[in-house]
């Protein structure tokens, strides 16, 4: 064998050793987040590389999980939790997931493409419980329960650390909301809550069954959030009626976060008559009985009807943050119009205005963007799109409930327009102001 050849030899030896090195690697840190960040693998990032994106972030945790390690050794505990996780991580991943890190008996992952990939993956999340559960029972070992947290947003996903040790991370306020909304299925004893920015995410979301159960105040943040119920992992008979009783649910809330505390309390007791297996339902029931002995109305986010416009949400366009303010102040006509003189020719004439006024605004700021080389244009399109989707069916809301349930209308109006809207142009709309400042910057830097 002459010199290049065992040059050539040691290349390949080395090239296999490198690559079984970071063949190891990857089982500890996600390879897809730093192809994310257009990164080839782990050699080729540093600290500080990051990619701003949209996702959705699971957060998912085994119910009393303290109390079953109590009754295992050590060994047991991680040989449960491994089997466990076993079950969870190929479903994830199988749904376009990326497992960011395991916290004990936790896991929080990243749904990169779509709000859909996530909750799909949620409910298959669920549906694997079930079948691994089955066999728990059958090898006569109890079975275990989770709660999962969905939450869509922008957030940056990147390399932090030292120079001695880096991991991948994202940050987001994003984030903790999801862990928030998780720790929510505990109090309404559901295993699957979603956040409104991700049932907003979806594509269609008639596809799934989705309820609103509450709505979220998140620290440092002024409008509540709400959150919603998906509940097609539940058993065949309790999804069915849920579904069959939908309507009656939700006029039983919205009496409720309204302070009509006592027809609330009629309502779902007629709700339990029939469906008495609802978690949910027997949650707002004890609330409803404890207001009438106390007076304390238990909320984490008041219905107020307030969509009013303060300096705090100018995005910087003169053109877009007018618009804003008039669609704020059209808004909160309608609001009064509803609560006060239930002048349905006014209201049919106000929506209609509305619809119209939206299309032109969205029109106008997409247009800006656009103009501007905004990088998430696309995303403000599509959320555009689907809140026009979503007032449409609002719409037929105005046209059944103004006589017979205003105050479920009134609910609608606060958890569908005013609370997105806010959110929109707290959130997203806001993102691009600060975009526009930036490039103003950069202009003036080079000049």
């Amino acid at each position: 064998m002459n010199n290049d050849e065992l040059a050539q030899g040691d290349d390949n030896a080395g090239s296999a050793s490198m690559d079984a090195v970071i063949a190891s690697y990857s089982r500890f840190v996600p390879q897809e987040a730093f192809r994310l960040m257009g990164k080839r693998g782990v050699t080729n990032v540093s600290l500080g590389d990051h990619v701003e994106k949209r996702m959705t972030i699971l957060f998912s945790d085994i119910r009393d999980f303290s109390a079953l390690s109590e009754e295992m050794t050590p060994r047991e505990t991680f040989v449960f939790i491994n089997e466990y996780l076993n079950q969870m991580a190929p479903i994830i991943a199988g749904n376009g997931g990326i497992i960011d890190k395991y916290m004990g008996d936790g896991i929080m992952a990243l749904f990169p493409a779509t709000a859909d990939d996530a909750l799909h993956g949620a409910i298959a999340m669920l549906e694997q419980l079930a079948a691994y559960n089955a066999a728990r029972r059958r090898a006569g070992v109890a079975p275990v329960a989770i709660g999962i947290g969905l939450n869509t947003g922008l957030m940056m996903l990147g390399i932090v650390g030292g120079r001695h040790r880096m991991e991948s991370t994202v940050v987001s306020d994003a984030v903790n909301v999801a862990a928030r909304i998780e720790s929510m299925t505990k109090n309404y004893g559901v295993p699957l809550l979603i956040s409104e920015h991700t049932y907003y995410g979806l594509e269609d979301a008639s596809h799934h069954d989705i309820r609103f159960i509450d709505r979220v105040r998140v620290k440092g943040k002024t409008q509540p959030q709400s959150v919603h119920e998906v509940f097609d992992a539940d058993p065949p008979e309790l999804r069915a009626a849920k579904s069959a009783t939908k309507a009656l649910f939700g006029e039983a809330l919205a009496h409720y976060h309204f302070k009509d505390v006592a027809r609330a309390l009629e309502l779902l007791t007629e709700y339990l008559r029939q469906v008495p297996g609802d978690t949910v339902a027997r949650v707002y029931h004890g609330r409803c009985r404890r207001f009438l002995d106390t007076g304390y109305h238990e909320s984490t986010g008041e219905m107020d009807l307030r969509i009013g416009w303060d300096d705090s949400l100018l995005v910087g366009h003169t053109g877009i943050d007018a618009q804003h303010r008039e669609l704020f102040r059209r808004i909160a006509d309608f609001v009064d119009a509803v609560r006060k003189d239930h002048d349905y020719a006014q209201i049919q004439e106000m929506t209609a205005f509305l619809d119209e006024y939206i299309v032109h605004h969205f029109k106008a700021e997409e247009q800006c963007m656009a103009e501007a080389g905004y990088p998430f244009l696309s995303l403000q399109q599509e959320q555009h799109r689907r809140f026009r989707a979503h007032f449409d069916g609002f719409k037929e809301e105005v046209e059944n409930n103004l006589n017979d349930h205003p105050t479920f209308l009134l609910f609608r109006t606060q958890v569908l327009v005013i609370d997105w809207l806010m959110h929109h142009v707290a959130k997203l709309d806001k993102h691009f102001g600060k975009f526009l400042r930036q490039e103003r910057e950069n202009t003036i830097e080079s000049a």
